[in-house]
């Protein structure tokens, strides 16, 4: 605090904001320092609706879908498969696509074990991105 003397109101006392703005502009300058100057997130695809002249058969065959279901067994697009077998058809159906997404689709009582397996080997196969299709994803909730 600073005094003024002299005048003939007696004597005042008054701030000395210098200190203060110091502080001020330290502190700015550390929040500017450490504010990343981009933003930071992932990378989200929105998807894109269908050209209007294309056909829905046309998309159907596009999309792939792997089944698990309860009993053990594969299937790829409702043809049956086996693990053994699941690899090298899938290579051969995406061996001419540009875009290499697939689903695996799995019923309620199926391990998750088999899902990891089904989506390893899908990864290894040459797929892209793999999704998961869920019953209420299927239902449309």
């Amino acid at each position: 605090m600073g005094m003024d003397v002299g005048s003939k109101a007696g004597a005042m006392a008054t701030m000395n904001v210098v200190p203060l703005i110091d502080i001020l502009l330290v502190l700015i300058i550390i929040f500017m320092v450490i504010t990343p100057l981009t933003p930071k997130g992932l990378d989200a695809l929105v998807p894109q609706p269908a050209p209007p002249n294309t056909k829905v058969e046309d998309t159907q065959q596009k999309t792939v879908v792997v089944q698990l279901l309860d009993t053990g067994k594969l299937k790829i697009n409702d043809e049956d498969a086996t693990w053994d077998s699941l690899g090298p058809r899938l290579s051969d159906v995406f061996k001419e696509r540009a875009e290499k997404v697939a689903f695996v689709k799995g019923d309620d009582t199926v391990r998750f074990a088999d899902v990891a397996r089904a989506i390893d080997i899908m990864r290894s196969s040459g797929i892209d991105k793999v999704g998961l299709i869920t019953a209420n994803l299927e239902a449309g909730k």
